[in-house]
């Protein structure tokens, strides 16, 4: 006799039974298993998967955070080459004034450092232009009362132009010289009081005015920093300051510019005065510079005294 098993169903109306093999009912178990596990394979799943998703999550955002810092370091850059580039353009364009107004040119295939080389003088040939030509306040450098140019003058009442600087200084305050040279003439002048003007060298000269009292004479050699006279109030003047001058081949220049005129600046005072032939002037002093250079130590003052 085989072995099988019984199923029942009873209803309202009648009585079945059915006869299965003990086979079916070792699938049905397995299936329920096979069941069972594909649920718990599918629970883990889904842990596993929402674990998964949450780390991409995690990553994508960093990585946006990442994407973002990298947009503002590229906009910072972007940026700043963009104020290089505004920088050099302003640099180039400043080069160009100052190489057209001390004659170079430059070939087409030179850098921008190469023109910035060929225009830069050497600390030596600095030092010359301002041992030689006029720069620096002639006294402590209190402010100014009156500029260079036309104006009211305040005793005579008449526009007319003012030929020099006006400084800010009490009575007896001490004058320098602001360059070598030769005292030229030391005494009165109508208008200008007493008065010291001398000649330095490539054409300069410089005026004093309106003074106390004098510390040197006619036909002194005077050395720049050397004291040269006090401070007064003689002449046509409405009070005690210094009236200072600086000329070239007589020709009237602001002395403004050559107060304020120093090493770290000195390629301004090429463009603020374009009376003076700086183009000629620099290639002497390039010149002589580099004779000096070519000769022995003992003959090198020599020629500085000669030029």
């Amino acid at each position: 006799m085989r072995r099988h098993f019984t199923i029942t169903i009873h209803d309202d109306k009648s009585l079945k039974q059915i006869n299965l093999p003990y086979s079916v009912k070792s699938g049905l178990l397995y299936m329920a298993i096979l069941f069972v596990a594909i649920g718990i394979l599918t629970f883990f799943g889904v842990i596993y998967l929402n674990n998964t998703i949450d780390d991409m999550v995690d990553k994508r955002v960093a990585m946006q955070e990442l994407i973002n810092k990298e947009h503002e370091i590229n906009d910072g850059l972007v940026q700043s080459i963009k104020k290089k580039q505004d920088e050099l353009a302003t640099t180039v364009d400043r080069l160009d004034n100052i190489e057209g107004l001390i004659g170079l040119t430059p070939s087409e295939n030179m850098s921008v450092q190469e023109r910035i080389e060929l225009a830069a003088l050497t600390s030596e040939e600095i030092a010359i232009m301002h041992q030689f030509i006029p720069n620096g306040s002639p006294v402590e450098f209190k402010g100014v009362s009156s500029p260079f140019g036309y104006r009211i003058h305040p005793i005579t009442h008449k526009r007319a132009l003012h030929k020099g600087t006006d400084l800010i200084a009490a009575k007896k305050t001490p004058v320098y010289v602001q360059a070598d040279g030769v005292v030229e003439f030391v005494g009165w002048d109508k208008g200008f009081g007493r008065l010291v003007r001398i000649r330095h060298n490539y054409g300069f000269k410089t005026y004093y005015a309106h003074l106390d009292s004098f510390a040197v004479k006619i036909g002194d050699f005077v050395t720049k920093g050397d004291l040269i006279a006090h401070t007064g109030n003689t002449g046509i003047s409405s009070g005690p300051h210094l009236h200072y001058e600086v000329r070239f081949l007589n020709r009237l220049l602001n002395a403004y510019n050559f107060i304020k005129w120093e090493v770290d600046n000195y390629q301004d005072i090429f463009e603020k005065e374009n009376k003076v032939p700086w183009h000629s002037l620099v290639k002497v002093i390039t010149r002589n510079q580099s004779q000096i250079i070519k000769l022995p130590s003992s003959q090198r003052v020599v020629i500085l005294r000669e030029d």
